[in-house]
């Protein structure tokens, strides 16, 4: 498909940011950049690794890609970012149920392998999970950034630019956790869970490829602060201006507080 094109382009440190009219377009331009690093990789691979976000603004980046032709689906073994603790696939909020209805029924994946939130034995599935990344070392990872700045569920509080972990038990953040009550993931704020497994940073910037969606008025904080605040953990998404292939596309709403030089 066609790339969308932007109303702004540039770059700040290493990061590669793009600036789009409305939220449609911004998602087009994400599909199609990942959809031509999906179809690079399986030209010469029998199988290879991509991780997959979720949340309100994937969804639209998620349909243009899964609607592309062509694409060597038979080839990817997916992966997602995090997923609640003790949350039932059935609830809507399920990051495995998301995918399953975004993803997984849309396309036939060579493999899917979901996190388990409601497994008795969550440092296990962490554990587990680390060593299939490590394993299969996934080529392409599609990412948000929340209004806490986080990556994954990777909160300020949390997030480690150096942990030794790949994927780990993290502590959401009130501010986390009144994002997803506000997009209508939950009923109120006390629904939420209070933790997650995730990804670590670490491990998403050994992913030789990141394609960022954000989208909204609500991320035009986090957006300011990823590219033009300090490079720290209080806006975890800021140390993408060090990842040597990492693109976020933005809306005009997310962008609002950016000024394009």
């Amino acid at each position: 498909m066609p790339a969308p094109e932007p109303l702004h382009r540039f770059k700040v440190g290493a990061l590669n940011v793009e600036i789009h009219s409305n939220n449609e377009s911004a998602s087009k331009a994400a599909a199609n950049d990942a959809a031509r690093m999906l179809a690079r990789v399986g030209e010469t691979a029998d199988e290879f690794g991509i991780i997959f976000a979720t949340g309100a603004s994937q969804i639209g980046t998620l349909e243009a890609l899964t609607s592309t032709r062509g694409l060597p689906w038979n080839k990817v073994l997916g992966f997602h970012l995090d997923e609640y603790v003790c949350l039932p696939i059935a609830h809507p909020a399920s990051f495995r149920g998301y995918l399953r209805h975004h993803l997984t029924s849309k396309v036939k994946l060579r493999e899917f392998y979901e996190i388990d939130g409601t497994a008795e034995d969550i440092e296990q599935v962490c554990e587990q999970y680390a060593a299939r990344l490590r394993a299969i070392r996934p080529q392409l990872c599609l990412l948000g950034v929340g209004e806490n700045g986080h990556l994954a569920f990777n909160d300020p509080a949390e997030a480690d630019f150096e942990d030794r972990l790949d994927v780990k038990i993290v502590h959401l953040d009130s501010v986390c956790r009144q994002q997803q009550a506000s997009e209508g993931w939950f009923g109120s704020l006390d629904d939420v869970p209070r933790t997650a497994v995730t990804v670590t940073i670490p491990a998403l910037f050994r992913v030789p490829k990141l394609v960022l969606t954000v989208l909204g008025p609500r991320k035009a904080s986090a957006v300011k602060d990823l590219i033009q605040g300090p490079i720290s953990t209080s806006c975890p998404a800021s140390i993408l201006r060090r990842h040597p292939d990492a693109t976020v596309y933005l809306d005009k709403e997310a962008a609002a507080g950016v000024f394009a030089k």
